[in-house]
């Protein structure tokens, strides 16, 4: 006999629209693609960034074939195409030498600062609270969200620190000020960081990665988990033999039910399903 589980979202206090305004090509340099809600209530955003030598055209199937609870999705493409290759093909960043070797220390910046952007037109212009929006990238594309998480991050601190500096004219401004806001989540699969973190305080959020063990050709390096506890407070961490992107349900569970903890959900009738079919003895 079986039977089957269900997966809610958390439910969410938020009060911006229900249904929000679509990203404007105008205001994102690159190409994209953008789902809204499956059901009609924009709560949560999802932003998928794709691998190295790819576009942003699979990875925006996937965002609607996920069907994720009030949530939209936004397939990015990579900002520079792969040289020498005749095919659609991008990089996040400069990733090959002259002569075609990989970089050992790729430099991320144009991939952060495109991802600056198209945050700042999200949360300004279309209503997306930045704890709202989610983050999911495979390989380069993971890497460029765990570096970009850290940035955002480091920024965030910056500025609450600034906004603490006493005051001539009140001196208990302090308590008043707002916490540093923080992304809804990264998930990345088989992307570790470039860099390692130095950050006041760990990014507080919530990271989850799944990789492959060797000999997989997508392994992480072996100092890949120290990094990323040393730069996020939360790292749930998924390791499953194989290849690449996970491509059954079974490989996928452990994201939805990460998903399923950090989602925001407005409170409505009925339970909303994320993943089903979960056949147990």
């Amino acid at each position: 006999m079986s039977a089957e589980k269900e997966v809610a979202v958390r439910a969410s206090s938020d009060t911006t629209p229900k249904t929000k305004p679509a990203p404007k090509a105008s205001a994102i340099p690159v190409p994209f693609v953008y789902h809204p809600s499956d059901d009609g209530t924009d709560e949560n955003l999802l932003v998928l960034l794709h691998g190295l030598g790819d576009t942003q055209i699979p990875f925006g199937k996937l965002g609607r074939q996920l069907h994720l609870p009030q949530t939209a999705a936004l397939a990015l493409r990579a900002p520079e195409q792969i040289p020498f290759l005749y095919e659609q093909a991008f990089q996040w960043y400069t990733s090959f030498d002259p002569l075609g070797e990989l970089i050992d220390r790729p430099n991320p910046t144009p991939a952060l600062e495109l991802l600056s952007k198209v945050i700042e037109h999200l949360t300004k212009d279309c209503a997306w609270p930045p704890q709202r929006i989610h983050l999911f990238g495979f390989a380069q594309g993971g890497s460029v969200a765990a570096e970009f998480a850290l940035t955002y991050w480091r920024t965030a601190i910056l500025q609450h620190q600034k906004a603490l500096l006493p005051s001539s004219s009140s001196l208990d401004l302090g308590p008043s000020v707002p916490t540093p806001r923080t992304l809804g989540s990264i998930v990345s699969v088989c992307g570790p960081l470039l860099s390692y973190p130095t950050l006041p305080e760990r990014c507080p959020t919530p990271f989850l990665i799944f990789h492959r063990p060797p000999p997989a050709e997508s392994a992480l390096p072996s100092d890949a988990m120290t990094a990323l506890r040393k730069g996020f407070i939360k790292v749930e961490e998924v390791k499953m033999k194989g290849e690449g992107m996970p491509r059954s349900k079974e490989e996928f569970e452990p994201i939805m039910r990460f998903w399923s903890e950090y989602l925001g959900r407005r409170p409505m009738e009925g339970l909303y399903e994320v993943m089903s079919g979960i056949a147990t003895a």
